[in-house]
């Protein structure tokens, strides 16, 4: 199988490209590391550009973790300057995370060829990713009880611009049919040098553990147990498809101006509301949560009262509800001074005095945003208004604000609840006042006391430089 699958290496590399090429005339690049599989990678991709009259670039990314690395580097240069091959590399610096040395390193490794290929204006990137990768990705996903996302193991191309800082960019992996066995074959056959990463020897990252000491000993009690496990991440790709197709919709049917209308899901199976959520935290570029994580959102979603304000926090956001609405929101620091007034308790206050003298905008660093003072014709007097000992404050609740000489003056909480701006943001929008008269309630508007209809005349805007409110 594998000295047959060698043979057919070019054709198969080439039916693959050309399924994947959208424009002809555009170079495309592969990803080198100097090992085995980027070798043989390297050598099909030379015979194929030259054939077809094709910009060909290789790309390196130098870790530096290694002592090794500076001589890969040049292996890879050299390789490349032998064959004509267009040669970039980026050095990058790993520093460990919370997600580990592996997850780390992929991460800058794909940034960094996503980088090379804007600078070179490459839109098709091959990596040497093979079958029994493919078999290795499946089997850690079901360690890591991974869902149908997971067990779909590696697509043969993807865009990811998550990944590849890239979304015009697709990555491709011509190789995933074929066996490590048959490029082994074929990079004898060929007489190709490749290095050794001594890290793949290292049993502490669990793919090297997988590849180390259990896939041969599934190899031994199971011969081509690899294709079997690519089929069922064929068939795990399929049923991810159809819910992906079913969750598309049913986001359609709930989302109302980007927020999630909980009494729909209310009509749902559990099952059907984990795989709506799950979609949309994709489309909102929200991290996938673990299972129990997800349950537990989903609990305090259906179960809490109408009138509670539910909070889950989630590494990358809040998600909250409000008025039977599920929002996600953007995690902010808090501001000096912030307070919840319908909250019971001693009030600090924290005004801020200042003058207008004619400015167009005056920033607030501490409450989070910039006040504008745009021209209008329904609006403050200014020459009035540079006369006023002015403060901008939260609000420490009491205040009332009239918005039009013909409706009634209303609370400030009234007015939020009825222009239904929700709690979390009302303690983020701050007020105006001129000695203790209310000139302007943010989220809210202008107190009319003080307007007249004058062309010149200014209105107050509030604009938070924080991404809410």
């Amino acid at each position: 199988m594998s000295r047959q699958q060698a043979g057919n290496l070019p054709d198969i590399f080439a039916r693959a490209v050309s399924d994947l090429r959208a424009d002809p005339a555009s170079p495309i690049a592969i990803a080198l590391s100097g090992g085995l599989d980027s070798s043989v990678l390297l050598h099909l991709a030379h015979a194929w550009a030259r054939e077809h009259g094709v910009k060909l670039f290789a790309f390196h990314v130098h870790h530096g973790i290694s002592p090794n690395a500076d001589s890969w580097r040049s292996h890879c240069e050299a390789e490349c300057a032998s064959l004509g091959v267009a040669f970039d590399c980026r050095s990058v610096t790993l520093t460990k995370t919370r997600s580990g040395v592996e997850a780390a390193a992929r991460k800058l490794r794909y940034a960094a060829l996503g980088d090379m290929c804007a600078r070179h204006g490459v839109h098709l990137m091959l990596t040497a990713h093979h079958l029994d990768d493919q078999a290795e990705t499946v089997l850690l996903q079901l360690l890591r009880g991974s869902g149908m996302a997971g067990l779909s193991g590696m697509d043969v191309a993807n865009s990811a611009p998550e990944l590849l800082g890239n979304a015009r960019l697709v990555m491709a992996r011509p190789l995933l049919p074929v066996t490590r066995q048959a490029l082994e074959s074929y990079a004898a056959e060929h007489q190709l040098a490749w290095v050794d990463d001594e890290s793949n020897l290292d049993a502490r990252y669990a793919r090297n553990a997988l590849r180390l000491t259990v896939m041969p000993a599934l190899g031994a009690a199971f011969p081509g147990f690899q294709e079997r496990f690519a089929r069922s991440a064929a068939h795990a790709q399929s049923a991810q498809r159809l819910l992906a197709e079913m969750a598309a919709q049913d986001v359609a049917a709930v989302e109302v101006e980007g927020t999630i209308d909980v009494a729909k899901l209310r009509a749902m199976s559990l099952d059907r509301v984990r795989n709506l959520l799950r979609h949309w935290f994709g489309l909102k570029n929200v991290r996938m949560p673990s299972s129990a994580w997800l349950d537990e959102m989903v609990t305090q979603l259906l179960e809490a009262r109408p009138g509670a304000q539910m909070l889950v926090t989630h590494p990358d956001c809040l998600i909250r509800r409000h008025r039977d609405r599920l929002h996600i929101v953007p995690k902010l620091d808090d501001l000096a001074g912030m307070r919840d007034p319908d909250d019971e308790g001693v009030i600090e206050r924290h005004a801020q005095q200042f003058r207008w003298q004619g400015e167009a905008a005056i920033d607030f660093p501490d409450y989070g945003g910039t006040l504008h003072f745009d021209s209008a014709d329904l609006g403050l007097c200014p020459d009035w208004l540079r006369q006023q000992a002015l403060q901008i404050d939260f609000r420490v609740g009491g205040e009332k604000l009239k918005l039009a000489h013909n409706r009634p003056t209303r609370s400030l909480k009234y007015h939020y609840q009825a222009m239904d701006v929700p709690a979390w943001e009302r303690t983020r929008l701050p007020v105006v006042k001129a000695g203790k008269a209310l000139l302007f309630a943010a989220g809210i508007g202008m107190d009319c006391d003080q307007l007249r209809e004058a062309a010149g005349s200014i209105a107050l805007r509030w604009e938070s430089t924080a991404g809410a409110p």
